[in-house]
């Protein structure tokens, strides 16, 4: 269940870091959201899951975003990555 409710906040993250931008949010969605996939990056322990380099980068980004305006290459890339995670979060078992 907690796998699931983790790969809830990665879809509605991932989905964020693809249409926020052209959506004009204001910074507290992205402070929120940036703040829980770092804390799950470090939850899953970054050097042992490469899946939480993901959550960790897309925090990043998402913190970021806030300051800077990135190109929508990248924040499609990174929204993808972190949307197939929460896609294999939803198939375990």
């Amino acid at each position: 269940m907690v796998v699931k409710i983790l790969g809830a906040i990665d879809m509605l993250a991932g989905l964020l870091l693809i249409f926020g931008a052209g959506l004009d949010l204001p910074w507290q969605p992205l402070f929120i959201f940036g703040a829980l996939l770092l804390f799950k990056s470090f939850l899953g322990g970054i050097p042992k899951d490469p899946a939480s380099i993901i959550d960790f980068l897309g925090g990043i980004v998402l913190l970021l975003s806030i300051l800077i305006a990135f190109p929508w290459y990248i924040l499609l890339i990174f929204g993808i990555l972190v949307i197939q995670k929460s896609i294999f979060s939803f198939l375990e078992m």
